[in-house]
């Protein structure tokens, strides 16, 4: 990636298989260091699973949290031919770097917004019979055939045509500038595999797959395309799995780990036993405590969920090598880590401990805050010093 090409808002420096956006390192509260390698590994090993379906990427949400730029230029290289985003925002910084491949919206098409599709060449996916006749009504009028993909919703209930409509509409592929590229639906609990409703939204998208015979189809995320080929229809749309995200729930994660997040020990304070600690005096100290406090909060999406109390454990950290558990609640910048147990010059102002890496994943991180890894990609906010690694 050329040291000139910018991977985010922030114009990057390059050294090595390494480029850095932000503030320095030196200045800032957290390091967030993502492996673009392991997104691109993460993206083949999917695909070989899928095969031979074509494997898609889904980026959205700033590639979730990753840097939209620099994943959408990662993976095009890699030969990633489709992506998925929410808006159109979103697709114009993905066109931005990459001109190739086909680019899918969706959240579909807002009101009066078709000729900015075709000015950015991509393409709506269509989730209701309005928006359909407002894109078929601009594609009649301006000649434009760059195609839209058809959402039919089989139990999401969210976005997406009925069943019944989706039946109806079907005679129009026999017209020759149909437009349809690409016929789609979405799970709604892929990543609990025994689920009743995924052999049903199978069953009920492979009915209407026949009536749209020639149409490429598409139905699985990234823990449908662990639920057989059945799901895999002509294309994948993997999407936290690309960033280390479980798609297994319950089992090894097979895809490889893409961030670590590091926060900068600010201070040591020592806290006599029954003192309080944080707002809300939430988190009284048993013993004679010995705090570091992090220049990381939840206005850099360290979510304040993870929080500890007297009744609630919160989220761990890597200290010196070992976990530590948090003290206190969460605040807007700065959080609290218990390092009682280490020994006392293990820690020192100025050092990193890992809030988010090496055995403590994503996943793990995000239980502890009462949601799951997507949310926590997803937060990562824009005060971090960030770092991506590049072959």
């Amino acid at each position: 990636m050329p040291a000139n090409q910018p991977i985010e808002a922030d114009e990057p420096s390059e050294s090595g298989s390494l480029i850095t956006t932000g503030p320095p390192a030196a200045e800032a509260g957290g390091t967030l260091t993502i492996d673009l390698n392991a997104i691109e590994a993460n993206w083949k090993a999917l695909a070989r699973h899928a095969t031979p379906a074509e494997c898609a990427a889904v980026i959205k949400a700033d590639g979730y949290g990753c840097g939209i730029e620099a994943v959408a230029t990662m993976l095009s290289k890699a030969g990633c031919k489709t992506f998925f985003v929410a808006d159109l925002s979103e697709a114009r910084r993905v066109r931005a770097v990459t001109q190739e491949p086909a680019i899918y919206v969706l959240n579909g098409m807002m009101p009066n917004t078709a000729s900015t599709f075709a000015e950015l060449h991509v393409r709506p996916v269509i989730g209701g019979m309005t928006e359909l006749a407002e894109w078929e009504a601009f594609c009649s009028t301006s000649g434009w055939r760059g195609g839209a993909a058809l959402h039919v919703d089989t139990g999401m209930n969210r976005l997406g045509i009925t069943v019944d409509e989706a039946a109806a509409l079907a005679p129009r592929i026999r017209a020759e500038n149909h437009g349809i590229t690409l016929l789609m639906s979405h799970f709604a609990c892929s990543e609990l595999p025994d689920h009743p409703l995924n052999e049903q939204q199978i069953k009920l998208f492979r009915d209407i797959r026949i009536l749209y015979r020639g149409i490429p189809s598409s139905l699985a995320n990234s823990s449908g395309v662990f639920l057989g080929q059945a799901a895999h229809c002509d294309m994948v749309r993997p999407g936290a799995a690309l960033f280390g995200v479980n798609p297994t729930p319950g089992k090894p994660n097979p895809m490889q780990p893409v961030v670590t997040l590091e926060g900068r020990v600010v201070a040591i304070r020592e806290v006599p036993r029954g003192q309080t600690v944080g707002y809300d005096a939430g988190w009284t100290a048993k013993r004679a405590t010995r705090l570091a406090v992090v220049g990381v909060g939840y206005a850099d999406g360290y979510l304040r969920a993870a929080s500890a109390t007297d009744t609630v454990k919160g989220a761990q950290a890597i200290v010196a090598g070992k976990r530590c558990t948090l003290a206190g609640r969460v605040s807007m910048d700065l959080i609290e880590i218990d390092v009682t147990d280490l020994p006392d010059a293990a820690v020192r102002r100025g050092d990193m401990v890992t809030l988010i890496g090496g055995d403590l994943g994503v996943d793990e991180f995000g239980v502890a805050a009462g949601t799951i890894g997507y949310e926590v990609l997803t937060s990562l906010g824009r005060r971090y010093h960030r770092v991506y690694r590049v072959s």
